[in-house]
């Protein structure tokens, strides 16, 4: 067998980007996905991936990746990473717009994607033999609801049991299913689109929060998963800073021991 190629999406920043690095350091042939062209060039002069710009919202981009993924080589891997949200108000006060936007990017963009990389998938193991793997980044948020999370926790709730279902489905064929849910991971532009660019807003949940997770190390995380033996299914991967024991509840300082009684 060749060089693995893997495809990855929401590849112009933060963990996608870092993935895409992680993967190529690794030897794998990279296809990062993004909509911003000139991210994505950039990242391709950095690494050497290849690169596809693409709104995974749209189903003729998704059909438009489909159709280059398949003239251009064989697809062991997809990592479905594109994602993000939008506010923290309530449920009552919450814009519809924004929950449509976290379903499309959370849910309804993975799915297209998923489905439209499948058939490539089952093709370069009937070509080749082996396995190939299908892993997709939700958030702790996708199994503990906190407030405020309202949209994003749902999306999230929803995009973890897509996966439940797709590694029921595809019990049976040689196709790993895995899932990471991260925490906290304080990355460049998370915060900022979830509060609209308000960047005072978007820094002020890392405050005074001890090594919060890097976008470095997920994509550690993904890489270690994808690369584990073939016969291994790390279903789902719960990474955390120490920092944070649950969504809404963060150490703040430094930590330290507690004195003994």
């Amino acid at each position: 067998m060749g060089t693995r190629r893997v495809v990855v999406t929401g590849a112009s920043s933060g963990i996608g980007a870092a993935t895409v690095r992680l993967f190529r350091l690794r030897g794998w042939d990279v296809v990062g996905v993004a909509r911003r062209a000139d991210r994505l060039a950039a990242l391709a002069a950095e690494t050497g991936a290849t690169v596809f710009p693409a709104d995974l919202t749209v189903q003729s981009d998704v059909d438009a990746l489909r159709d280059f993924l398949a003239a251009s080589g064989p697809v062991h891997a997809l990592v479905n990473n594109a994602g993000g949200a939008m506010g923290l108000d309530t449920v009552e006060d919450s814009a519809i717009d924004d929950w449509a936007w976290m379903f499309e990017i959370n849910v309804l963009a993975v799915k297209r994607v998923t489905s439209a990389v499948l058939p490539l998938l089952r093709r370069t193991i009937a070509a080749e033999g082996g396995s190939a793997t299908i892993l997709t980044v939700t958030s702790i948020a996708g199994h503990v609801a906190y407030l405020g999370g309202g949209g994003y926790n749902a999306a999230k709730f929803a995009a973890h049991a897509l996966m439940e279902v797709l590694r029921l489905e595809l019990n049976g064929e040689p196709i790993r299913v895995i899932e990471v849910a991260p925490g906290m991971v304080k990355t460049e532009e998370f915060g900022l689109v979830r509060f609209g660019g308000d960047a005072v807003k978007a820094a002020a949940p890392y405050e005074n929060v001890p090594n919060p997770l890097s976008a470095e190390d997920v994509a550690d995380t993904i890489v270690d998963a994808v690369e584990r033996a073939p016969h291994v299914n790390l279903d789902l991967i719960t990474i955390k800073p120490v920092a944070q024991a649950a969504p809404s509840r963060l150490a703040r300082g430094s930590l330290v021991v507690r004195p003994e009684a």
